[in-house]
Parts: structure tokens; C-alpha cells; sequence
């Protein structure tokens, strides 16, 4: 690993933060003392609460670890929220629950989890949904934080390069979750496949590299690699693993034959996302207003949580990646001795021909 990454861990292997409780403590500890970097995510969490799951991760490993930012958004048209409010009605009464205030959370305690992480500095903060000003990564880096910003175009990359980031985490159309991008722009054609952004940001920045979007296998973390990544991040394939705070039900879905495909949504949140395609998504996907994060988002918050409380899968949403069949239940640490060995093995072929 290169640079600004060089020492983190021993395997170019990252686990993504998956906000919503799947990044819980336990889940980064046991990766982080397998020989790769764990990561928090603090999307969604206050900043007390981001501050404890710190706290709970350094009792479980002296290892370096990351925390993920999500970058404040705001502005959405209340007219379109309030149309898809109403079109919601019929969930509410199906799950017996009020909708959720959509201003509720405001700038998810941006600010207050900065001066966390300030106070009690981690190895690397990354950043979601946007970049930070050029006085907040100076001040990270100035607390001896690698700063990574998650990038979906070449001129994303640019921008976090010209604000000062230690490295880019560059997030293909394949990958489960938020889409990062650093504007929700409904025009803007749709996201580019990791290893075409991959070769595009390359010879964009001189920033290090991490690749994500659909990673499931060692020998995927090879071929990243091999196009000029320092690191691969891999979401959907931890998130299955015991250690992980993802919900059964959410768990369980990955390799349920009932959900064969993903799609990228608004329905949830407002912002796309990539989940299994499951009766809300169908139902509800195609009315949801774009740019309406975290207005959405605290919309359904209700409803989702209803629906897994429920039992019902197809009230939830099932972030995953496209790689999603190819979930192996094993315990972190395993999965991570697993994806190295076949790193290993992926690269051994190319040792030898160098060898000749």
C-alpha cells in the first residue's frame, strides 16, 4: 500500500463503514486484528454515540481503524417531499406506524463528530457525499489522520486532490449502499463502472487509490490492484459475517433466491442507493423526488424500522452490492484470511511470469 496508507494494515483489504449499525465495533475489531482496516460509520449516529462506539473499538483492538463522515446536505423541494409523504400514507397504516419527520437530524451532528474526532484522533476519517473544506482536512492531517474522500467522477477526485486529501476512495456503480457522489444530480447520466472510474481518476490525481464497488473475491481485489489501487474496500461481503450489526433479515436476504437483483433507489432516502430489488423499491422507487436526502431518509426511518420489526423483508431496505450472491457467511477475521489467499493465489501467476 502506498503512501498515506502504507502501515495501516498488512492486507490492502478495507472493510467499508456501512451506516445503520452493520459497522458496529465488533465487526471492525475482529478485521482490524485479522490484518486489515476496519472502519465506524457515524452517518446517522450522534456524536456521543460515534464517540462511544470509539471508545467500545480501541477495548477490542490496538490496531488502526477509520471512521466515515457523511458531509451535510440539505435543500430539497418540500412540495415533492411532500407528495411522496402522502403517497407513503398506505405503508404507515400497513406497518401501524407514523411517518418520521423529514427535518428531523438536520446535518447529522456534522460538527460535533469533527470535534470528536479531534479530540480523540483515529488512523483514517473519510468522507461521504461530498469534501470537506481544505481547513478540515488540514486540521485531521494535522492530528496525524489520513483523510479519504469518496469520489464517483474524475473531477470529484480532483476537487478532494485540490483540498488537500491524503487519498480518494473511488466508489464504481456496482458498489451496495449511498451512492457517495458529492451532488445528487439527476441528469448527470447515471455512475460509471469501478474500473472504468478507476482508470479515469488514475490519470486524473496522484492521490492514493482505494477501489470500491462490488468486490466480493480475492481475486476482484487483484485485478483493482493491477489497475492502480492501493487498497480495496468491500462492503456487501462483510456484511453478512456474525460480528456484523446488520440485521438478519437484511443478512439472510443476500443469498435468498426471492431477491436476485439490485438496483440503484431513491425510495429510501431520496439519494441512490444500491439495494435488492424487494416490493418497496418496486412500489415506490420510481415516485421518489430526487435531492431529498435526509429528508427521505428520516421519512421512511418509521417504516423501516417497523418492517423489520416485523419480519418483512420487502419493507426493508437491503443495501447490497452487485457482487451480493457471491456473500460467504464466514467469521471476519476468516473472511479476511480467505480474500488474502486468494490474493495471493490471483497474484502468483504474474509473479512467476516476471520471474521468466
Amino acid at each position: 500500500m502506498s503512501s498515506a496508507l502504507t502501515g495501516l494494515s498488512r492486507h490492502p483489504i478495507v472493510q467499508a463503514p456501512m451506516a445503520g449499525g452493520a459497522s458496529c465495533p465488533e465487526l471492525a475489531a475482529a478485521v482490524c486484528e485479522a490484518g486489515a482496516l476496519g472502519f465506524l460509520a457515524a452517518g446517522y449516529r450522534t456524536a456521543d454515540g460515534v464517540r462511544q462506539e470509539i471508545l467500545r473499538l480501541r477495548s477490542l483492538t490496538s490496531r488502526p481503524f477509520g471512521v466515515n463522515l457523511f458531509m451535510p446536505h440539505s435543500g430539497a423541494d418540500p412540495a415533492a417531499v411532500g407528495r411522496y409523504r402522502d403517497r407513503l400514507a398506505g405503508e404507515s397504516a400497513r406497518y401501524g406506524t407514523p411517518l418520521g419527520d423529514p427535518c428531523a437530524g438536520g446535518d447529522d451532528d456534522y460538527a460535533a463528530k469533527l470535534a470528536v474526532l479531534a479530540d480523540d484522533p483515529v488512523a483514517v476519517v473519510s468522507f461521504t457525499f461530498g469534501c470537506p473544506s481544505r481547513e478540515t482536512l488540514a486540521a485531521l492531517a494535522a492530528a496525524g489522520t489520513t483523510t479519504v474522500v469518496t469520489v464517483t467522477t474524475p473531477e470529484e477526485a480532483l476537487a478532494a486532490e485540490r483540498a488537500g486529501a491524503g487519498a480518494v476512495c473511488v466508489q464504481g456503480a456496482e458498489a451496495g449502499g449511498h451512492q457517495g457522489s458529492h451532488r445528487d444530480d439527476p441528469d448527470s447520466g447515471g455512475a460509471l463502472g469501478l474500473l472504468a472510474l478507476l482508470g479515469l481518476v488514475r490519470e486524473s490525481v496522484r492521490l492514493p487509490v482505494i477501489a470500491a464497488g462490488g468486490l466480493m473475491r480475492g481475486s476482484q481485489i487483484a485485478a483493482v490492484l493491477a489497475a492502480g489501487a492501493s487498497a480495496a474496500q468491500l462492503g456487501t461481503a462483510f456484511l453478512v459475517c456474525p460480528e456484523s450489526g446488520a440485521h438478519p433479515l437484511h443478512k439472510q436476504a443476500m443469498t435468498d433466491p426471492l431477491f436476485t437483483r439490485t438496483e440503484s433507489t431513491r425510495a429510501f432516502s431520496g439519494r441512490p442507493a444500491r439495494g435488492l430489488v424487494n416490493r418497496f423499491v418496486r412500489e415506490h422507487g420510481p415516485y421518489a423526488p430526487a435531492a431529498a436526502y435526509p429528508e427521505i431518509h428520516h421519512l421512511t426511518a418509521p417504516l423501516r424500522r417497523a418492517a423489520a420489526a416485523a419480519g418483512d423483508a420487502q419493507g426493508m431496505a437491503l443495501w447490497a452490492g452487485q457482487g451480493h450472491r457471491l456473500a460467504r457467511e464466514l467469521p471476519a477475521g476468516r473472511l479476511v484470511d480467505v480474500l488474502a489467499a486468494e490474493l495471493d493465489s490471483a497474484r502468483a501467476p504474474l509473479a512467476e511470469e516476471g520471474t521468466r
